[in-house]
């Protein structure tokens, strides 16, 4: 009976991770800092620190735009962005703007890139403001 309900439950957990939107969505990877660095030099990336008002203004990118995953508009700010671009984002640990990138994902933007850490992005070299 228990070999029944562990069978039972791994094939209801197999279905529900290949039916379930959200579960089948691949985790957007972080990009390394060379690439991101390169990205970051381009015209036509729009550069996102996904970070608070607050982290933004203790250091950011010299080109980003300040987007709050965490503000309650997130969703519709994302809306009102030119989904053709290809959008670099970045937050304190890679977290956030990896769960950004996947929503991003998830609403049609075909070129965006997780950037990770701006500690990181920072010590590499990236110009800051």
């Amino acid at each position: 009976m228990l070999r029944f309900l562990l069978s039972a439950t791994a094939g209801l957990l197999l279905t529900l991770a290949t039916t379930c939107p959200a579960a089948a969505q691949a985790k957007v990877p972080v990009a390394d800092v060379a690439t991101t660095h390169k990205l970051a030099h381009k015209r036509n990336v729009v550069v996102l620190d996904v970070r608070t008002p607050a982290e933004y203004a203790t250091g950011h990118l010299r080109q980003a735009q300040n987007l709050d995953f965490k503000a309650p508009d997130f969703a519709e700010k994302v809306a009102a962005l030119d989904p053709t671009k290809t959008y670099l984002l970045y937050c304190a640990s890679g977290n956030r703007s990896g769960q950004a990138s996947a929503i991003m994902q998830e609403k049609g933007f075909a070129k965006v890139v997780n950037g990770g850490a701006f500690k990181d992005l920072k010590a590499a070299g990236l110009k800051t403001d």
